[in-house]
C-alpha cells in the first residue's frame, strides 16, 4: 500500500516542520540527499537560510534495501554552532543514526538537531523533529512526476 504525497500537503508539512524547528535557531542546514534535498531546500527558503550544504547516502536501490550504507561528501561549518540534519523520512533511521554520527564525530564542537518530514515509529533513529507518522510506503511526487 502506497500513499501519493502530493505538493500541497508537502507545502504545508514543511510550514510544519519550520514551525517546529524554528526555536532551535539552526545556523546552517544539511540535506541528506536525495530525498532531504527537496526538503532542506524549502526550509532553506523558509528559515532565511543560506548555508545549505548536502551529505549523499546509499542505502536503498529503487525500493530494495542494501545492506550497507554508503556516506559520500564532506560539510565545512566554519564559525557555525548549530546545524539541522534534514531528510524527507525516517524509514529503518539507519540513514540518519549513520549520518548523525558521521557528522557528530567529524565536527564535535557543533550541536546536531534532526528534522523530517515522516517518522515511522520501527525506525531506530527518531528524529528531534517530524511531522506525520508514516505507516505505509511514501510514494513522494519529486519521486514520480519528473519522471
Amino acid at each position: 500500500m502506497k500513499h501519493y504525497y502530493g505538493y500541497e500537503e508537502f507545502r504545508d508539512d514543511t510550514r510544519a516542520l519550520k514551525k517546529k524547528v524554528k526555536a532551535f535557531e539552526p545556523e546552517a542546514l544539511v540535506a541528506i540527499a536525495r530525498g532531504g534535498c527537496t526538503v532542506a531546500h524549502a526550509m532553506a527558503e523558509g528559515l532565511n537560510i543560506r548555508n545549505l550544504q548536502s551529505i549523499r547516502t546509499e542505502l536503498y536501490d529503487k525500493d530494495k534495501k542494501r545492506e550497507n550504507i554508503t556516506i559520500s561528501g564532506t560539510c565545512k561549518f566554519e564559525n557555525i554552532t548549530k546545524v539541522l540534519v534534514i531528510d524527507d523520512i525516517a524509514d529503518s533511521g539507519e540513514t540518519l543514526a549513520h549520518v548523525m554520527e558521521y557528522l557528530k564525530t567529524n565536527h564535535p564542537d557543533v550541536v546536531f538537531e534532526s528534522a523530517t518530514l515522516f517518522y515511522k515509529k520501527t525506525s531506530i533513529y527518531e528524529p528531534t523533529y517530524w511531522v506525520k507518522e508514516a505507516n505505509m510506503w511514501i510514494d513522494f511526487f519529486w519521486e514520480r512526476d519528473f519522471l
